[in-house]
């Protein structure tokens, strides 16, 4: 039996939501992988204790948001804020995916974090929004936000 033009026109519609869906579930794990990776730099070079090898993840342009602090804007004021947090005593994080989704080159996270200093004793754990952005290829982080889970100090 031949196929008709509507046919034919119903088989294409279908096969292009059936794989057309699959290509985005496929970018998606994509970008869930990408972010996956950027998180282990970002916490490598937290560990190592390189804050500039963290400020190089971010997008030239970006910002962070945190806690009980203004916005800090820029590669150069982010690598000197998290030169403050390295000589604080944070010496890693702990970084948990629990959601990832994406559009074209800018995605999200949203996780939860876990400081820890000498000895692995936990400094802060909370969660955080990231927007990350695709640049010359490359994911970086856009904008970084997260607070605190633990109770305020001395109140």
């Amino acid at each position: 039996m031949p196929l008709t033009s509507y046919s034919l026109l119903v088989f294409l519609s279908v096969f292009t939501l059936l794989f057309g869906s699959s290509s985005a579930l496929a970018q998606q794990g994509s970008i869930r992988e990408a972010i996956e990776e950027g998180n282990k730099q970002w916490s490598a070079a937290l560990s190592r204790g390189d804050s500039a090898g963290m400020a190089a993840l971010y997008t030239p342009n970006a910002q962070l948001f945190p806690t009980h602090s203004d916005i800090v804007s820029g590669t150069e004021a982010i690598q000197k804020f998290w030169q403050g947090v390295i000589t604080s005593g944070v010496r890693g994080a702990t970084l948990t995916i629990l959601e990832v989704d994406g559009q074209g080159d800018t995605a999200y996270e949203v996780g939860r974090y876990a400081l820890t200093g000498a000895g692995g004793q936990v400094l802060d754990n909370g969660k955080y929004v990231v927007v990350w952005k695709r640049e010359q290829g490359q994911w970086r982080l856009h904008r970084d936000i997260w607070n605190s889970s633990m109770p305020m100090s001395g109140h």
